[in-house]
């Protein structure tokens, strides 16, 4: 694993806040007809959303034209340094456009393997509810607003509040006979509707699973990052044909990674 640099650290929070208080703005001054549906009427992308990753992109551009980049509206660069900056400009959109919190803006640097755990540098997280801002990494103790994070505490499935979702087209299908194996274990579930928003959680241990299946690299690696950082694991498993991401206590994403396989 890689460890940051401390210039690496102050440009992921930097960009991340740079870019969360830009869509605050912009919902503020309101988006009306700027809203879009992209997989389903759930799946919204804003001109918040694309203003936010243009204004990351930019930055990085200017200051690191070698690495790479993959945004979630559609920014993609090849890296020729073996770095890539993943970026969700607002994660949690839904919640964005309805007027709700519980939404941040989010990326991760990685250096090798795309997606592998050992290649994540760190991850950032911007809440403007909170107006905190959250980086940590496995080389990198989560910080608060600068302010190191208790070690996550350790806890089993049966007493973990897991955060999740699914479609509920999908409950009939074998992706929701493996949902319901692994919900049914735990001790309460939560669809919070911002996958880097429950992690940041997770990290502080008032929630302790993440569990969600299809997780595209935006919506995993920078909480992800912030999990690892306080003390905790994360994993992949492949389940109703399917593959699921699961991140948080170490004991219960091994008991939730267990259950799933079956």
């Amino acid at each position: 694993m890689t460890a940051p640099t401390e210039a690496d650290v102050r440009l992921a929070a930097e960009l991340v806040r740079g870019a969360g208080s830009l869509a605050a703005k912009m919902r503020v001054e309101g988006i009306g007809d700027s809203i879009e549906t992209k997989t389903s009427v759930s799946d919204l992308v804003t001109a918040a959303d694309k203003a936010a990753e243009k204004a990351i992109v930019e930055r990085l551009t200017a200051e690191h034209p070698g690495d790479g980049i993959l945004g979630e509206e559609g920014s993609a660069r090849e890296s020729t340094t073996g770095r890539v900056w993943t970026i969700d400009p607002v994660d949690g959109t839904y919640n964005f456009v309805r007027g709700l919190d519980w939404w941040c803006s989010a990326l991760a640097l990685t250096d090798g393997a795309p997606g592998d755990v050992n290649s994540i540098v760190l991850g950032a997280i911007y809440s403007p509810a909170e107006d905190a801002v959250y980086v940590g990494g496995p080389e990198l103790p989560t910080t608060r607003n600068g302010v190191r994070l208790d070690a996550m505490p350790d806890t089993p499935l049966a007493l973990a509040c897991l955060t999740t979702y699914l479609h509920p087209s999908k409950l009939k299908q074998p992706v929701g006979e493996a949902y319901v194996r692994v919900t049914s274990g735990a001790a309460s579930i939560r669809i919070l509707g911002s996958g880097s928003m429950d992690l940041t959680a997770i990290a502080q241990g008032k929630l302790h699973l993440f569990c969600q299946h299809s997780v595209p690299d935006w919506d995993r690696l920078p909480g992800a990052a912030l999990v690892l950082g306080a003390g905790g694991a994360m994993t992949q498993v492949e389940a109703g044909g399917v593959t699921w991401s699961l991140a948080g206590a170490p004991t219960a994403v091994a008991e939730a990674a267990e259950v799933l396989a079956g």
